[in-house]
């Protein structure tokens, strides 16, 4: 059975900078996101954490366009993500830890830590690397607000669908 891949490998007329489209995002968050179409009902990131967990059980992962390589980067993270909570979490605590970690130390693909670097082209200059770097800030602050909301949907505490994939790594990799 194959991986599910992202919707947006063929989107038209976006930058892309290290093989990551810079794609609009539905958020309030300031960045340098494009402004999302008032029609859209979803973006990148919902498309993220709906595909997280059928795709936490791939070790191997075709990549078909730069939708998937934006698709890599935010399960990653969601995945480390996940590892910073615990059963008594509270979600105001989530939301604290998870947010320190979207903000502090955002690694970008072209970075040697990066843990699947080599499979992305190299950054043009310090420019893009830094547009880059606040782009993906971005979709990590966002990508924290959604994943706390469902992760704590029922309101009572995390959900054990959600905590059961902390041991689960994203083609056997995680982000450090």
């Amino acid at each position: 059975m194959p991986a599910y891949h992202s919707s947006y490998n063929s989107a038209d007329g976006v930058r892309v900078i290290n093989g990551i489209p810079l794609l609009p995002l539905l958020t309030k968050t300031r960045g340098p996101a494009p402004y999302a179409d008032p029609s859209m009902t979803s973006d990148v990131i919902d498309e993220a954490l709906e595909l997280f967990r059928p795709n936490s059980f791939f070790k191997n992962f075709e990549i078909k366009g730069s939708g998937d390589r934006l698709l890599i980067y935010i399960i990653l993270f969601i995945s480390q993500s996940l590892n910073k909570l615990r059963a008594t979490t509270t979600q105001a605590e989530a939301t604290k830890v998870l947010y320190t970690l979207a903000v502090t130390n955002v690694v970008i693909p072209a970075d040697a830590s990066f843990p699947l670097s080599s499979m992305y082209p190299s950054v043009g200059d310090r420019m893009e690397s830094d547009l880059l770097r606040q782009y993906l800030q971005q979709v990590r602050q966002e990508t924290v607000q959604r994943l706390v909301a469902a992760v704590y949907a029922d309101g009572a505490g995390p959900s054990k669908w959600w905590l059961c994939f902390q041991k689960r790594h994203f083609m056997g990799k995680v982000m450090s």
